[in-house]
């Protein structure tokens, strides 16, 4: 591999590092995929014998930095704990005594109490380059961090449940399940780039009373055909007809009520109770009600896939409310009740965290009912069983819930009660990963929001935007499939552009322009880097062979510094679990490679500059076109 042999090289001139040696000595290092793993080592044992400190001490307070200016590496001298020297006088006294030919670093900038390291341009674009070329897709990824033990792979994967998306059947796909969608697919691709086992999960909302009266909505309205074509949106107009129809008679039954007659044969035959009926007839296993009932929620799967498959999404399992047992449910509330977790009031049943908790965080989690008066389990009592029949069949290490901060009090009950009945070690395996609202999210054609209603009038908007350019819009093989992905691009970005807790508003004029930090503008960047590469016509091996020794300007040297920086921040990504960490440095380095297009010709230029450039803009290219697949973006390339 040139680019271990490269660095492995420049380490051994200086302090006799090989790579073995430095994943014994730092093991949480791989400079195999990680090449500012080496330059953290080379700082850490250049400074001990100047400062006195165990470069193993030295090395994990090392950061790297967020803007090219303050260098690559920072050392923050007081996480050191060195006892009675100042910080600022120790950071002078070190830079002086750096060596001043190093051959990775200039001399280091003493700023107060920070060092601050720039790296080489030479060095770096020697071995960087030829490392990303070479990892490709591949690069920013790091296999070592999801291994059970980093010093045996042979003990596998560490695995992960994501569990996100998970619209009702028959009810709108709204904002909420929009973000879950983002959010999840984003966080299951980056923990499957960290080498976990990922599991992803789609947990529907596919069971209760609305399915009986789906049902009944469907004997008297149905449409075969229009159940075909388009189910999702069949069964919603069907719900909706009949849900009013259902107030309508309930409203007529009370009205009859206040007026003195007795409304119990009434009652008994209304709309409500005719669902609530022909629900028990799913929970007592009737054949042919149980039949529609997976008629309806198959159907729901297959349209549900093909719109997912549009955001580069894909599902191992679509579980959900109905594959919860009456059983494991009756088990589970069997156990909290020997356990002294719940007790009744007033025919239901209740979990009071007042009493069974002290202080702040029993007031905190209150009270919440279980079951209710008339035998019915609540949501919490199905997820208790789904959580504890999930650990059972996956062994899972964790399990990401991506859900709106509007059930953070719901979750935080639910791992409580977990933690109670026993399982406090699978209870710390689960986390919530919660979200802001999306505001003023409505079609063109009404308030109500499905998936495939966003998308289309994203891509139908793109489409117009790219029709103002006619020059541009002649050139493209496939507008309407380009507008498409651009649409998706758009809406995608915008909602991991911001921290997932704040909210945002949805703004297609905003979010669909090239102009400013938006999806189609990454785009545009990753076709600007393809079509050089097309127009440049330099061969792979001349790429290979580049003399990358002339890529001496300072715009050259920037864009590698900031490659380099890719896997780093894929890494620190898995501990902000935020998407915009990655889309804030996406839009970094994608200004840096645009700002260098003026200095760094290709086109026209020296043959051997000709290949050195497009080697830099190859990786580039590369780079880019990583970051955006793992936010789930399809990269285009024209």
């Amino acid at each position: 591999m040139a680019f271990v042999s490269g660095l492995n090289q420049l380490l051994l001139k200086v302090n006799k590092l090989a790579l073995e040696s430095i994943s014994e000595k730092y093991p949480a290092l791989h400079p195999e995929v990680n090449p500012f793993d080496l330059y953290r080592v080379h700082i850490a044992e250049v400074l001990s014998p100047i400062t006195g400190v165990a470069p193993e001490k030295i090395q994990p307070v090392i950061q790297w930095t967020n803007t090219l200016d303050k260098g690559d590496f920072v050392l923050p001298i007081p996480a050191l704990r060195i006892k009675g020297a100042k910080p600022d006088a120790l950071g002078a006294e070190w830079a002086a005594k750096f060596p001043q030919d190093d051959p990775l670093f200039e001399k280091p900038v003493a700023q107060g109490p920070f060092l601050s390291f720039f790296a080489k341009g030479a060095p770096l674009s020697q071995s960087i380059i030829p490392m990303i070329r070479e990892l490709g897709p591949q690069y920013g990824r790091n296999r070592f961090l999801g291994l059970k033990d980093p010093k045996d792979p042979t003990k596998g994967k560490k695995r992960i449940i994501v569990e996100f998306s998970s619209p009702n059947i028959a009810k709108p796909f709204h904002a909420g399940h929009l973000r879950s969608t983002i959010i999840g697919s984003f966080l299951a691709n980056l923990y499957e780039g960290a080498g976990w086992d990922v599991v992803r999960i789609n947990y529907l909302g596919d069971w209760g009373k609305q399915y009986g009266l789906l049902a009944l909505a469907y004997e008297k309205y149905g449409d075969e055909d229009a159940l075909k074509k388009d189910p999702i949106d069949h069964l919603f107009r069907l719900y909706v007809r009949i849900n009013a129809e259902k107030e309508d008679d309930l409203a007529a039954i009370e009205a009859k009520k206040k007026e003195g007659q007795d409304v119990t044969d009434l009652l008994a035959n209304s709309l409500d109770e005719q669902a609530r009926r022909y629900f028990r007839k799913m929970t007592d296993h009737d054949e042919s009600a149980l039949a529609l009932w997976k008629r309806f929620r198959d159907l729901s799967i297959v349209r549900y896939r093909a719109t997912y498959a549009r955001l580069n999404i894909k599902f191992d399992e679509y579980s959900g409310e109905s594959q919860v047992s009456e059983d494991s449910m009756e088990k589970v509330a069997k156990e909290m009740a020997d356990k002294g977790i719940t007790r009744e009031d007033q025919g239901a049943v209740l979990v009071d965290f007042t009493e069974l908790l002290p202080g702040k965080e029993g007031k905190r989690l209150g009270k919440t009912v279980i079951r209710k008066r008339d035998g019915t389990a609540l949501y919490l009592t199905r997820d208790i069983a789904e959580l504890l029949g999930r650990y059972e069949k996956y062994k899972f290490d964790q399990m990401i819930y991506v859900v709106a901060s509007q059930q953070d009090l719901h979750l935080q009950q639910l791992f409580k009660i977990i933690e109670l009945l026993g399982y406090k070690d699978v209870a710390q395996r689960c986390q919530h990963i919660n979200f802001g609202l999306v505001m003023g999210m409505s079609t063109r054609k009404g308030t109500v929001k499905f998936l495939d209603d966003i998308l289309r009038d994203c891509a139908d908007h793109m489409h117009e935007v790219m029709r103002k350019n006619e020059t541009k819009y002649s050139q493209v093989e496939d507008p309407e499939g380009t507008a498409d992905t651009l649409g998706i691009s758009s809406v995608m970005t915008q909602d991991m552009s911001g921290k997932r807790g704040n909210n945002y508003t949805f703004d297609l004029a905003v979010m669909t322009s090239f102009e400013g930090d938006t999806g189609p503008y990454l785009q545009y960047a990753h076709t600007r880097l393809s079509s050089i590469k097309r127009r440049a016509n330099v061969t792979d091996e001349e790429l290979a062979n580049a003399d990358l020794s002339l890529l001496t300007e300072p715009h050259a040297v920037n864009v590698v510094r900031m490659l380099a920086q890719w896997p780093d921040v894929a890494q620190n990504t898995l501990r902000t679990l935020e998407p915009t960490t990655v889309v804030t440095y996406l839009f970094r380095l994608t200004h840096v490679i645009s700002s260098s297009y003026d200095q760094l010709q290709v086109v026209g230029s020296d043959p051997d500059v000709k290949a050195a450039r497009m080697a830099l803009y190859d990786a580039a290219l590369i780079v880019v076109g990583n970051c955006m697949r793992l936010l789930g973006l399809s990269p285009l390339e024209r």
